[in-house]
């Protein structure tokens, strides 16, 4: 099966939103924004209007909220373009864990 058929096969199983292309430029990574050495938070940006490139896409080092309040510049780190979407996007909203009752046996 080619790549191509295999893609939109997942796409319609796994209901898929949007999908994109992203390259990065991996010297402007700046190490001391590494979680744990080896986890980098990103913030990625769609734009509705394309660039002269034709991409829609760019990402950059996730800015904590005091640099946004101080308006510091961003680290852009690369760019790409929306190749795949269903017109469908929504904002992720984290579950809330249902609470338990705790029960051990524990006399304290």
């Amino acid at each position: 099966m080619s790549s191509l058929k295999r893609i939109f096969r997942n796409l319609k199983t796994n209901n898929m939103a949007t999908l994109m292309g992203l390259s990065i430029d991996v010297t402007k990574i700046d190490k001391s924004k590494l979680v744990n050495g080896k986890y980098l938070n990103l913030t990625v940006s769609v734009q509705d209007e394309t660039n002269q490139w034709g991409q829609n896409v760019s990402a950059y080092h996730e800015q904590s909220k005091e640099e946004r309040e101080a308006k510091e510049n961003r680290n852009y780190l690369g760019n790409g373009k929306v190749f795949w979407t269903d017109g469908n996007v929504t904002k992720a909203e984290q579950k809330q864990a249902e609470a338990t009752e705790e029960t051990d046996d524990l006399p304290f």
